[in-house]
């Protein structure tokens, strides 16, 4: 994996004549404009560190809130300059703008752009060892991956559209795809799972009419789902999934930003599909 491959973070110090090696410079003053980091670093103990957070991010009960300085695509640099940097974290091929600017700017900037559950670990480790936590972060690991588990004993695999977007119709991630299949479905739009851009993951409707879900699962980056809206498309009332009600909405924290709190959004599909079972007119 990516982390095993990376050096120490460490640098070589001269005293009388010897060299010390493994001195550890971790960023003191960490702007996180994507959601998942300033999780991870709240949960593995670098949360007095971060200076600044998009406002993705959810605030956390009994936390000290930090100033919102970005949105997704969006970011306010003065406001980014006057807490003064060491390290501005961002995420996605939809940053990567941002990240450029803020590199113009002087800032030092770590971009990720990671894409499927073996990506997300990695980066998380990475993380770790970069604030000096690689202890904590691994804790944190072992539980992402315990809870992250594929279910057992499976006597059948519902067909499963998962919607990113809804204008235009977008299919889901890689890492959604992979979720989908260990909790026990069958992602309809598995032959995108390749494809790393939200642009190579448009749909049609008639694509996903053709190949019927059993159930529908939508999360629309940062909007509410409208469920009727889903329902009422045209054709989509033929859909098994309308048909029997197995349409459903997870909340884009859970399942669109690629940090632990994924496990949610996992227990989240799991619980839906526990409860579906399939009708005689599944039979096709």
């Amino acid at each position: 994996m990516l982390w095993q491959r990376l050096p120490s973070l460490s640098l070589s110090n001269r005293m009388n004549g010897n060299v010390q090696r493994n001195i550890i410079i971790a960023p003191k003053r960490i702007v996180c404009l994507s959601a998942e980091a300033a999780d991870w670093l709240w949960r593995i103990g670098a949360w007095e560190r971060v200076v600044g957070t998009t406002a993705f991010f959810k605030s956390l009960p009994n936390v000290a809130p930090k100033p919102r300085i970005s949105g997704f695509s969006t970011a306010q640099f003065d406001e980014i300059a006057d807490l003064h940097p060491d390290l501005i974290i961002t995420f996605s091929d939809v940053q990567a703008p941002l990240a450029a600017e803020l590199m113009r700017r002087g800032f030092a900037v770590l971009a990720t752009n990671q894409r499927t559950l073996e990506e997300i670990e990695a980066t998380l480790a990475l993380l770790g060892r970069i604030v000096g936590c690689e202890a904590e972060a691994e804790g944190w690991l072992s539980e992402f991956r315990q809870r992250l588990n594929p279910v057992e004993e499976l006597q059948f695999r519902p067909r499963i559209y998962f919607e990113e977007w809804n204008e235009p119709l977008i299919a889901g991630i890689a890492w959604v795809s992979e979720l989908i299949e260990r909790a026990g479905g069958e992602d309809i739009f598995a032959d995108l799972r390749s494809k790393r851009a939200a642009s190579e993951r448009v749909v049609s409707s008639e694509e996903v009419c053709r190949r019927n879900p059993e159930v529908i699962f939508a999360s629309w980056c940062g909007r509410a789902v409208r469920i009727q809206d889903i329902r009422a498309r045209q054709g989509w009332e033929e859909l098994l999934a309308v048909r029997e009600h197995q349409v459903y909405e997870i909340d884009g924290g859970d399942i669109l930003q690629p940090g632990f709190r994924l496990v949610h959004g996992y227990e989240r599909i799991k619980q839906c599909l526990d409860s579906y079972s399939p009708s005689s007119s599944n039979a096709d």
